[in-house]
């Protein structure tokens, strides 16, 4: 159930569907993630939310951030001039390799061997594509992403005094528990290098919301492993999910072969989490006169001309026409993943409350 303050700014907001933000949430949020790290350097994964306003409010707790992209780049830069960036993504362009970063995040001998030929500066992370088994993960980072070990070995003599190798990067999967992502930390720490980052990937359940990742006990377990070395995670869902509502309104209500449908303003084009995850989005509805259906299942849609423009599936609820629906765990992965421009609807509207 969302919180009083989070309901009140719901109902009272005067263009929906709306992303709400509740930046207080996040700041407390990060800064207990913050601390429970304790040396474990802390940077945040762009990619999961780029919004200016959740970035000022993390940029006062994170060590930098990871961009993977020019556009990132240069967003971030405008934001925070000067700010630790570790530059990663796959099929960087020759323009990319070329950005100014604290970390460039390597992920192939040609990837390498461009870097060199610009004559510049660079502090290395080789990404590792380990082969280790990732039991219980929502996605694995296989494939494509990074190199194995001959790719990391034919890097290592291309090293010298402008372009030094610092450590190696390692982003496995997604979806982890603390004990989960330490036994990974602990078989990628046997390698012999001074500085790893171990990448994002902690769980987040879109099916239990009040289920957190235990920072306390990754950052103690981090602590045990690191041997004086130095180590760095880059976490994105798990910092911001949490603070994010989508807020809608349902534009009707009807039965079709026996199952009940709430039909709501926007759609998966703003939010497109659950139709990419195949999850049912969190959601709580705030009625707003006498419903149309009463405590039975509930599949919520979009306006989309798609049958995968969903929501969420089955919910047993009351809901009429005019009721407003609060999505809750709409901070990461959401509106800057979605396909805005299918079907052309408006775009929705960002506010944001503050302390």
């Amino acid at each position: 159930m969302i919180v009083p303050r989070v309901q009140e700014a719901a109902l009272g907001l005067p263009d929906i569907p709306a992303y709400l933000y509740d930046l207080p949430a996040l700041e407390e949020h990060v800064a207990s993630v913050r601390r429970a790290l304790g040396a474990t350097e802390l940077y945040y994964a762009v990619k999961a939310n780029p919004d200016a306003e959740l970035l000022r409010v993390l940029a006062g707790h994170v060590d930098g951030f990871e961009v993977s992209s020019a556009g990132e780049h240069a967003h971030v830069t405008n934001l925070f001039p000067g700010a630790r960036l570790s530059l990663g993504g796959p099929g960087k362009t020759d323009a990319e390799v070329r950005l100014p970063h604290h970390r460039i995040h390597v992920e192939s001998p040609n990837e390498l061997r461009r870097l060199l030929d610009t004559g510049l500066e660079a502090d290395v992370l080789l990404r590792l594509n380990p082969d280790l088994r990732v039991e219980g993960a929502a996605l694995t980072m296989s494939g494509p992403f990074g190199m194995d070990e001959d790719g990391v070995a034919e890097c290592l003599p291309l090293f010298g005094d402008r372009v030094r190798l610092r450590g190696l990067h390692a982003h496995l999967a997604s979806g982890l528990e603390a004990e989960q992502l330490l036994g990974l930390a602990g078989r990628l720490l046997e390698h012999p290098y001074e500085e790893v980052n171990l990448g994002g990937g902690m769980a987040v359940s879109y099916e239990s919301p009040d289920s957190r990742f235990d920072w306390a006990a990754y950052g103690t377990g981090l602590a045990g492993l690191s041997r004086g070395r130095r180590l760095r995670i880059e976490p994105g869902r798990a910092l911001t999910v949490y603070c994010g509502y989508y807020v809608t309104k349902v534009v009707d209500v009807k039965r079709v072969r026996g199952r009940a449908y709430a039909i709501l303003l926007g759609g998966t084009h703003h939010l497109r989490t659950p139709a990419t995850k195949g999850h049912d989005q969190p959601l709580t509805v705030l009625p707003n006169g006498r419903p149309d259906v009463t405590g039975e299942p509930v599949t919520f849609v979009g306006q989309l001309c798609t049958p995968k423009d969903v929501f969420a599936q089955n919910v047993v609820t009351s809901v009429g026409v005019g009721d407003t629906v609060v999505f809750e765990m709409a901070g990461a992965y959401a509106w800057n993943i979605s396909h805005h421009d299918f079907l052309m609807h408006p775009k929705p509207a960002f506010h944001y409350l503050r302390a």
